[in-house]
């Protein structure tokens, strides 16, 4: 393979797209210029598939949509300023979803590596609008996603109390999440993912990289797995919370979970009920709850405290003891601990973490980063500055908190500059009424998230 020089190349190629019902397997094929082609597979466990001529037509739709999604982490190598579809045409509709994807997606990744990206990725639209897409018989059940955090198994807990029929899935090889999922006693689904071996390559040759938005991806690989294997809903667990950025002095907002907010989830759930098929709904279940309001749910239910892990860095460790489940020192380890201190005993959460991630002075960058003091939230699936700040001033005034090295110098240095009036609990758990949650269902949810 010659040397990669991502100035030098002009266009990227979504080259096709194919499903094997035989097999169940999907190949996503793109390449830069003429260079070699990229194949990346998703599998789906439950093959041969039998599909009849319209849920066939909608698979095909799933398909081309997950091409388009997944190629984000094969056109990040080179950012070029062509973009070409080889193997089908898209209509408007199509474009402008994608094209926000790309653009607000790779939001951070633009940011970490200098880039602008605003206008630049076009596709080029050669179809006339699809007619409206229509049910397809998909059976009442949710595919739901599971992450090995608190916030699925919330969803997961939720969806049993009102009755819904659910297969717990998730895409790849995590032992921490297969662990998690086991843990339910679902029905689960494990989908599998290869990316293209190339692409690792052109990183190691100097390819531009960063953070993809992962979530959006996944969100259109369970949304063709939902029409395989027959289910009518894809539900995820992304908070209020995940719509707000960091904000970046001299730049604005920069949201390291733009995929996981409700613009996306807005976007995407109402194409796929107007382009793929009419009865196959994507929402998130957690979408009126802040990520306080959601630490409260997930602190009523001491089932999973030794097997969740909410820790990015620890998350290919797999280990008896807490400890090796939580590093204890990344921005998810200290937002976690402190979302969770006002609703569990003291006991219950260092025994989770291991220690006491209040009580050690050198951990003061990392908390002070939530408490957006002298610095911005973190690119990372955190929540809300003002929840930090609440969740520290609730612990404030708290006997068994409020000697903790943090706490304290929290109480001392930082609480005095704040309005007294932003920093109460109850108002951040308030539910809100941005959401796509079928009506019926959220009459039974809302009921159990407010108990």
């Amino acid at each position: 393979m010659t040397a990669f020089d991502k100035t030098q190349v002009s266009c990227f190629r979504f080259v096709r797209c194919g499903f094997d019902a035989a097999s169940g397997v999907a190949s996503l094929v793109y390449a830069f210029d003429q260079g070699p082609e990229m194949v990346e597979t998703i599998t789906v466990p439950g093959a041969p598939f039998q599909l009849d001529a319209a849920r066939a037509e909608a698979v095909q739709r799933a398909l081309r949509l997950l091409h388009l999604f997944a190629g984000v982490s094969y056109y990040k190598a080179a950012v070029p300023p062509q973009v070409a579809i080889d193997d089908y045409q898209i209509d408007a509709a199509t474009a402008a979803l994608v094209e926000d994807l790309y653009l607000h997606g790779l939001g951070e990744f633009a940011y970490r590596n200098g880039l602008n990206l605003r206008g630049r990725f076009k596709l080029p639209v050669g179809a006339q609008a699809a007619p409206a897409a229509s049910a397809v018989g998909l059976p009442a059940r949710a595919l739901v996603a599971i992450g090995g955090g608190k916030d699925s198994l919330v969803s997961i807990e939720a969806l049993r109390a009102a009755g819904v029929e659910q297969t717990v899935t998730w895409i790849g090889g995590s032992q921490l999440i297969r662990a998690c999922a086991e843990r339910t006693g679902l029905p689960t689904l494990n989908l599998g993912r290869t990316l293209a071996a190339e692409l690792f390559e052109l990183n190691r040759q100097g390819a531009w990289n960063g953070h993809i938005p992962v979530t959006a991806v996944n969100s259109v690989i369970m949304l063709l797995a939902a029409l395989l294997t027959g289910a009518d809903q894809v539900v995820f667990s992304n908070e209020r919370s995940a719509s707000y950025g960091s904000q970046i002095p001299g730049t604005g907002e920069v949201n390291h979970q733009w995929s996981k907010g409700w613009a996306l989830e807005k976007a995407l759930g109402e194409y796929v009920e107007r382009h793929v098929a009419s009865d196959l709904h994507y929402y998130s279940l957690l979408r009126p709850l802040s990520e306080l309001a959601v630490a409260r749910q997930f602190a009523k239910n001491d089932h999973y405290d030794a097997h969740f892990s909410s820790c990015n860095r620890n998350f290919h460790i797999m280990g008896e003891r807490p400890v090796n489940r939580w590093c204890g020192v990344c921005p998810k380890c200290h937002f976690v601990f402190l979302a969770l201190a006002p609703f569990m005993p003291k006991t219950r959460l260092v025994k989770i973490f291991g220690r006491n991630l209040l009580d050690d002075a050198s951990q003061a960058g990392g908390f002070d980063a939530l408490l957006e003091f002298q610095d911005h939230k973190p690119f990372e699936c955190v929540g809300e500055g003002r929840e930090s700040r609440a969740a520290m001033a609730t612990l404030a005034a708290r006997p068994e908190w409020k000697e903790d090295v943090l706490v304290k110098r929290f109480a001392r240095e930082i609480q005095p500059q704040l309005p007294a009036d932003e920093l109460l609990l109850a108002p951040q758990l308030e539910i809100g009424d941005e959401h796509r949650i079928p009506a019926a269902l959220w009459e039974r949810v809302r009921a159990n998230f407010t108990a």
